[in-house]
């Protein structure tokens, strides 16, 4: 029960992100997936590695994963804005040269 109150934490604050430019890596698909992946895996993380069942779900619980979303959103963000800016140089393409005339 844990694992879907945080996938519904990383969801929640996914839904922030339309306040800010979209120079997320993956654009805003891609942060939907990084904030899902980040809240689960903090919360599991600070659950120490077990999932919590249903009858012992606190709403501590749920706020376990918002540093991880947050985390995982900035990280994206800056990475997404890193190759922006910082564009990949497209490698030699590997067909036939042509011979130098002599």
């Amino acid at each position: 029960m844990s694992l879907f109150v945080w996938v519904m934490m990383g969801i929640a604050l996914w839904h922030f992100t339309v306040f800010l430019p979209d120079k997320f890596w993956g654009g805003i698909v891609g942060a939907f997936v990084v904030s899902i992946i980040g809240a689960v895996v903090f919360g599991f993380i600070v659950a120490g590695f077990q999932i919590i069942g249903r009858h012992d779900l606190t709403i501590v619980n749920a706020f376990e994963a918002v540093p991880g979303a947050v985390l995982a959103l900035v990280a994206s963000w800056y990475y997404g804005r890193h190759l922006e800016t910082h564009p990949r140089r497209k490698k030699h393409s590997g067909g036939p040269r042509r011979a130098a005339r002599a």
